[in-house]
């Protein structure tokens, strides 16, 4: 049951990445690149809650 969590939560966190990746090159986030200088704050939590997601997940799975 542990491992079937811990697997849920790296597939989540690969998951979020990708979305992430692909808001952070969408027009709109240029835009907001181009007039702010960051790109938008929907790409960063995306990105941000992949990598802390897929930590957990490989923690979960690397522990007895």
């Amino acid at each position: 049951m542990h491992t079937a969590v811990a697997l849920a939560l790296l597939a989540g966190g690969i998951l979020l990445l990708i979305f992430g990746v692909s808001a952070a090159q969408s027009f709109s986030a240029d835009m907001a690149r181009f007039f702010t200088g960051s790109p938008t704050d929907k790409a960063i939590w995306m990105l941000i809650g992949g990598v802390v997601l897929s930590i957990v997940g490989v923690v979960g799975l690397l522990r007895r």
